[in-house]
């Protein structure tokens, strides 16, 4: 079929976005979607394929479930937004992608600009009481590109630069203003089948830097990999592997925001980098923000520290003191590939130290998989520990589905394999991501088991109401597993952290950080459709998960367990 012609520039914004394989505009409208909604319904009755409109109950939802639809499929969705108070919604969303490099489009609306005249110009009062004098100042600090659209003719060469410029690395969001006159306005504009500008390729480091990192990783005593992320795809896992085992050298995941490492590997030394940071001789920094915590652990004089990602040197962080004695730029997974390679062509006696070093790292650094457990099971009682409750979790789930955690479930309890199959908050540290992240993923595979574990002030920070909503109107049947302690757990530990023997630690109310009354956050979701359920009493929750999983999987509705656990 032949692609019909834009009639309009929001018909031709339309037509572009589905070129680029953009297959939802998740929306929260406002009358500056009149052009939009208008150019949806004539391109649909004449065949058009567009991206499938769907309404998305609050702007801070939208731009997670964007970032946990990319997590899942590598694909950049567009996010639709009501002129500035809708993106003051999206604000702390575009925060939290910033962070995790995440491309998508963001579109706004802009207040009309003419009162009178033309098509679209301001026709009712929230048209003077939104106006701003810099919108975009509200994101440009975390946005890759933005700009505002000015003539129509100029959408197509904008939408080709902003899918350009969001997925060439470091990946991450772009803005793009849309005032309503300009969208009404007539499209005469070309409209090329292919696009004007591509994403960068990845390149790698030089081969020289490539072989003196291998063999400064080779011929150290006590070599240490830290990581947070090895990319997104099962390549970068598989390239941290090649190159742990090539080494001889342990790994582990700091605060993972993305499974890097699979947990039952024998070189996984856990997730606590510092009592090996301390005696490490050399150290390899897998595209991690924080590769360990500078107050508790400082690598010892003479200790070698290369760093490896997109942005090894994290340029965009204004203070960031760790040590980088070698960047090496480029995608995760090329430059783990390369470094293995280098590895295995070093002399034969350097391999052999290797593969010694290999079997004595794989004796020593097993035990916290066992510790993990063990001291889990401890905590069966009522109330349970949320160790307990993330051992119910692994138990339950195995090694099947993805899980999104936000200050809910344990790394270290839940032990993942697979490439893909866990995600956590990001360093920027935005509460309320995990669940609606959770539903983006659900919305990119139908098909996979997709939990969400998250804390109850993570769980409030979601707009739960309007995320159970999003998920009965799409039929998203996502896990929501609440871990309730009834209180902001984040800020009494970093209290107790800073004046462990302070005047707070001795109350028996610290303030500012209970969440009382506990609400029944199973009455909502039952609200809306789902499967919910409250449990206080471990003993109880094996039970509780089968069944909701049962709900999940055979009735393909979501579901939630409301687990109460203790401080």
């Amino acid at each position: 079929m032949v692609e019909p012609r834009p009639e309009t520039a929001a018909e031709a914004l339309l037509l572009r976005l589905a070129r680029h394989g953009v297959a939802y505009l998740l929306a929260n409208a406002g009358t500056d979607f009149a052009p939009l909604i208008e150019g949806i319904v004539r391109l649909r009755m004449l065949g058009a394929t567009v991206p499938e409109p769907l309404p998305i109950a609050h702007e801070t939802c939208a731009v997670a479930m964007a970032h946990g639809y990319w997590l899942v499929s590598g694909r950049p969705l567009a996010v639709g937004l009501h002129t500035n108070v809708g993106l003051a919604n999206a604000v702390m969303g575009l925060i939290n992608a910033a962070s995790d490099e995440i491309p998508m489009l963001v579109l706004s609306g802009r207040t009309p600009v003419l009162e009178r005249g033309r098509l679209g110009a301001r026709d009712l009062p929230i048209h003077w009481g939104q106006e701003m004098r810099d919108q975009t100042a509200m994101v440009r600090e975390v946005v890759k590109w933005d700009y505002e659209l000015r003539f129509p003719e100029q959408i197509v060469e904008l939408i080709d630069r902003a899918c350009a410029i969001a997925q060439s690395a470091p990946c991450g969001p772009v803005y793009l203003s849309l005032p309503r006159e300009v969208l009404c306005e007539r499209y005469e504009g070309t409209f090329p089948r292919e696009p004007l500008q591509n994403p960068t390729s990845s390149a790698l480091p030089e081969l020289a830097a490539i072989e003196e990192t291998a063999r400064v990783l080779a011929e150290a005593e006590r070599p240490l990999l830290v990581a947070q992320r090895s990319g997104r795809e099962a390549a970068g896992m598989a390239g941290l592997v090649r190159l742990a085992e090539a080494l001889g050298a342990p790994v582990v995941e700091h605060w993972p925001v993305r499974i890097s490492f699979p947990a039952s590997h024998p070189l996984h030394a856990g997730f606590d980098p510092h009592p090996l940071v301390t005696e490490a001789d050399a150290i390899l920094i897998v595209d991690a923000i924080v590769p360990w915590l500078p107050h508790r652990a400082t690598p010892p004089p003479g200790c070698t520290v290369v760093a490896l990602g997109p942005d090894p040197l994290l340029r965009r962080i204004p203070i960031w003191g760790f040590p980088v004695h070698r960047a090496l730029p480029g995608e995760p997974a090329a430059v783990l590939h390369a470094l293995a390679e280098a590895v295995e062509r070093l002399p034969a006696a350097a391999r052999a130290r290797c593969a010694a070093r290999r079997a004595a790292v794989a004796r020593r650094r097993g035990e916290w998989r066992l510790a993990a457990r063990a001291r889990a099971r401890e905590g069966c009682g009522a109330p349970m520990t949320a160790s307990w409750a993330s051992l119910c979790l692994a138990e339950a789930i195995g090694q099947d589905g993805v899980v999104f955690t936000e200050l809910g479930a344990e790394p270290a309890v839940v032990q993942r394999d697979r490439p893909g199959s866990w995600f956590g908050h990001t360093m920027a540290g935005g509460l309320g991501w995990a669940l609606p992240a959770a539903l983006g993923a659900q919305l990119a595979d139908r098909d996979r088991l997709v939990v969400a574990a998250v804390g109850d002030g993570s769980y409030l920070f979601a707009n739960p109401v309007a995320c159970h909503q999003i998920a009965a109107a799409n039929g998203l049947a996502v896990l929501t597993l609440v871990f309730d302690n009834g209180m902001w757990n984040a800020v009494r530990k970093s209290t107790l952290a800073v004046y462990p023997d302070g005047h707070a630690a001795r109350t028996n109310r610290m303030p500012l950080t209970a969440l009382e009354p506990r609400l029944d956050f199973a009455a909502i979701c039952r609200a809306c459709g789902g499967f919910g359920r409250r449990v206080r009493d471990g003993r109880e929750l094996p039970a509780a998960l089968t069944e909701a999983l049962r709900v999940v999987r055979e009735e393909r509705r979501q579901a939630l367990v409301q687990i109460e656990v203790a401080p």
